[in-house]
């Protein structure tokens, strides 16, 4: 292991990806090291095209020689591509650690690291970003009846905003973690281009100017993950408090949005 102390060690492994281990890793301020660096990039990576991304899965394993166990991290998702080969970690152990005998990891001066690596996807990128001028946010709102007796989701008809179409859900009693503790609402993107929006959701108080609303600005895929929100927008107990005024006494809720698109991708 001594002998790598100043290089990089590469391992071939299936997949057409190496696992790169850095033994001098972190060092503190007067130069001395720390951690054991290890880690995962693509072989070959100049064959690639520009625009070629994998999306990886990956772990990092640490055999401890004495108890046959392994130290491991966490799988972690990376994005490979030309630009940014190389993903893992600066410190997966420290010098201290990795050196003691009776710690198993480091045995007649022989160490075992190991890699487990799942693809996602391969895919290239191209195309063209388009950005839009600042303009005027779209606005829209609507009056909901008869809130209480809603259904499992409330959805909005369609519209235009930024040339492009959207709608809103709304699921009165929650969904996701948020069931039965809140209000979910939802921005859906209906398109078939990738689209950065920047938004703002609001229930209206109708008693006083404290109203609830929460923005984002984020890309919307063209694919079936073209939503963002939230799955906890509003407490179940805060908007049913009569006293607190997001529902009148005719059992309306008022919704409203204002949306501003700033890119396109093509």
């Amino acid at each position: 292991f001594n002998r790598f102390l100043n290089g990089r060690y590469t391992l071939t492994t299936t997949g057409g990806k190496i696992l790169k281990l850095i033994p001098e890793g972190v060092k503190c301020k007067t130069g001395k090291p720390q951690g054991v660096s290890v880690y995962l990039g693509m072989v070959e990576k100049s064959s690639l095209p520009a625009n070629r991304i994998v999306n990886a899965v990956f772990s990092i394993f640490l055999f401890n020689q004495n108890s046959g166990n392994y130290l491991c991290s966490l799988g972690i998702t990376r994005r490979f591509q030309t630009m940014k080969s190389e993903w893992g970690f600066s410190k997966l152990i420290s010098m201290k650690v990795m050196f003691e005998p009776s710690n198993g990891y480091l045995v007649d001066d022989k160490c075992v690291f190991g890699a487990e690596v799942f693809v996602v996807n391969t895919n290239a990128l191209t195309g063209c970003l388009s950005l839009k001028k600042t303009v005027t946010p779209y606005k829209r709102d609507w009056k909901i009846r008869n809130f209480s007796k809603l259904g499992d989701v409330w959805k909005s008809e369609t519209f235009k905003a930024g040339g492009k179409k959207w709608n809103v859900s709304l699921h009165p009693r929650g969904c996701g973690g948020a069931k039965g503790n809140g209000v979910s609402i939802f921005l859906h993107y209906v398109g078939s281009e990738s689209v950065k929006a920047c938004f703002t959701i609001r229930i209206k108080n109708q008693v006083s100017e404290k109203h609830k609303q929460k923005s984002s600005t984020q890309w919307f895929p063209d694919s079936t993950s073209n939503k963002w929100g939230w799955d906890s927008f509003i407490k179940l107990a805060t908007i049913n408090d009569p006293i607190k005024g997001f529902i009148n006494e005719k059992n309306c809720c008022l919704l409203d949005i204002e949306i501003s698109v700033e890119a396109v991708a093509r």
